[in-house]
Formats: C-alpha cells, sequence, structure tokens
C-alpha cells in the first residue's frame, strides 16, 4: 500500500489506516467470548497482511479489550510490531471510576493521562507508543498541565509522538502553543455523510500546521455499504441515500465498490486525510485498499460533494 509522511514526524504509515475498536466484537467486556476474542486477533492480522501499518486504538474500547487483542497478535505474528506504527487515545473516563458514583466524563489531567498510558501499554505488552492522543476534548483542560503531561512521556521514552482527536481547531491552537513537541494527527469525522471538517476550519489547520488528518467512520457507520454492513447507530444518525445514486454511477465507472470510490474521495483532499477502515470482516480490510489505487477526477469529487450537500454550491 502507499505509504504518507505522518504530520512533521519521522514516522510513515499506509495510506489507511485501520481501527481496532471493534475488535472486542461488542463496547461491554463482559460479552466478550473466546470466538470474538479470536476474531478481533485474526481481523487485526488480515490488516497487517494486507499492508496496513497504522493501527488505531483507544483504552476505552471494550474497556481496554482491544487493546489486549492488538497485544495478543503482536505477540502471535513474528515482526507485526516492528512493523506497524501504533496509535492509541486517552482521556474518556468510563462511569464508576476511579470509584463508584463516578461520572462517565473526559479527563486531561496529568495523573490521567500518564497512568491511561501505563495502562494501554501493560495491555498491549509494548515498551513504546508510537502515536499517544487525546481523545475528546476535556472542557477543563489545562493545556501547560497536558504538556507536562506529554513531556513526561517522551521523556521515559513511553511515547514518541503526540496528536488529538475531536478537538476544535481553536483548542488545537492552545495545545500546540503550550507543547514543545508538535502534535501530528488530528482524528476527526469525515465521510460524504459527515462534512463539517470541510467547513469548520479543521482541514484548513491541518494543511497550515501540516497535521496528518485522519477521518473516523468515513463510510458513516455503514451507511456508505451494501446495507448488511451498516451499525445500528447508523441508520438514524445518517442519511446517505441523497448521494448514493451518483457515488453508485461513480463505482460503476471505475468498476469498484461505492466505498472504495467514498474511500478514494477523502483520500484526494490536499491535506492527505487518512481513512481509518474499522471492519473485522478480513474480506472488507483488503477491499477497502482498492481506494489507494483509484483517482477521481475534479468533477468527480465535485459531482459527489454536491450531492453530498444536497444543495447547489453558492
Amino acid at each position: 500500500m502507499k505509504t504518507i509522511p505522518l504530520g512533521v514526524s519521522s514516522l510513515t504509515a499506509s495510506r489507511l489506516a485501520y481501527g481496532c475498536w471493534r475488535l472486542g466484537g461488542t463496547w461491554n467486556p463482559a460479552e466478550v467470548t473466546p470466538q470474538g476474542r479470536d476474531a478481533g486477533r485474526r481481523a487485526a492480522i488480515a490488516a497487517f497482511e494486507a499492508d496496513y501499518t497504522l493501527f488505531d486504538n483507544a483504552d476505552i474500547y471494550c474497556r481496554g479489550e482491544a487493546e489486549r487483542i492488538l497485544g495478543a497478535a503482536l505477540k502471535e505474528v513474528s515482526g507485526m510490531r516492528e512493523g506497524i506504527r501504533i496509535l492509541t487515545k486517552c482521556g474518556v473516563r468510563p462511569p464508576d471510576y476511579p470509584k463508584a458514583g463516578s461520572p462517565h466524563c473526559w479527563d486531561f489531567s496529568a495523573e490521567y493521562i500518564v497512568s491511561s498510558c501505563e495502562g494501554s501499554l501493560e495491555r498491549m505488552g509494548i515498551e513504546t507508543i508510537d502515536i499517544y492522543m487525546l481523545h475528546r476534548p476535556d472542557y477543563l483542560a489545562d493545556p501547560r498541565e497536558i504538556a507536562r503531561a506529554f513531556v513526561q512521556l517522551r521523556d521515559a521514552g513511553k511515547v514518541r509522538w503526540f496528536g488529538v482527536s475531536n478537538f476544535r481547531p481553536s483548542l488545537v491552537t492552545a495545545l500546540q502553543v503550550a507543547c514543545p513537541m508538535p502534535l501530528i494527527l488530528h482524528q476527526v469525522e469525515i465521510s460524504l455523510a459527515k462534512l463539517d471538517a470541510f467547513t469548520d476550519g479543521t482541514l484548513d489547520q491541518c494543511l497550515i500546521e501540516k497535521i496528518t488528518p485522519m477521518a473516523w467512520s468515513p463510510l458513516a457507520g455503514g451507511s456508505i455499504g451494501d446495507g448488511a454492513r451498516r451499525l445500528l447507530a447508523a441508520q438514524q444518525a445518517y442519511r446517505p441515500e441523497q448521494f448514493l445514486p451518483v457515488l453508485e454511477e461513480i463505482a460503476k465507472s471505475h468498476g469498484v465498490a461505492r466505498t472504495v470510490v467514498a474511500l478514494a474521495w477523502l483520500l484526494k483532499h490536499p491535506s492527505n486525510i487518512m481513512p481509518i477502515i474499522g471492519s473485522t470482516n478480513p474480506d472488507h480490510i483488503r477491499e477497502a485498499v482498492k481506494a489507494t489505487e483509484v483517482e477521481l477526477t475534479r468533477e468527480e469529487w465535485y459531482q459527489l460533494l454536491k450531492a453530498a450537500r444536497s444543495e447547489p454550491l453558492p
């Protein structure tokens, strides 16, 4: 698969990232079965074999089980750890933690960032996280406190580079001003069904600061797929019907599935948007790679944008 640099760092990675959030097969760790764990492990290995080299994870994904499953794959496959970049996230604090009655909230305190990192390292069985990211913006975030935690983790050799997820551009700026190291990735929701990043300054800032944007849910929770792939929550969250006929027509002209064109649409943006593929189906994981070989014309790109907007351009 083609590769791109990650921000201004020394790291490079595959044009598509592999998302580990579904490796446990559920959000509830009590529901993870040996069969589900095995399926998740096989999915991670399939992604590695398909040349995905950036693996996106988070401590909140099935309360750490997704990290454990990735760690199991790393132990099983010789050379996998050396051949991939591991990204994981922190800052979403589950309910009843650290004590019963504690609310679900976001926590960017230095203590929580550092302890979360150490927990992720232990669950994955690794010594260093390649990119450590803040998951969702804490309203009580103090950029100076976050910077101190980042420096502590970097100097201890526990993290190489840092990034953020779902941040407003202004909070990215505030954190970058406080941090002595560059932020290299910004992960936000971007798809034909979710266009905010094109107009709210997120992608503009990525271009200015040379931050690589990552697109989570690039297929709108499966809504852009064949229907069978659609996540239950996506049935209410997205309305892709307005652009699916145009997407289908362009996909047929390129001889590929419409999911492939939807990913290629993101890849064309000059900020180097990196879609995150979250399927646990090895066939779908491999199919997505075809998007890196599809080059849409400007006319096709704007046809899809206009259909997705469901209104004429001004």
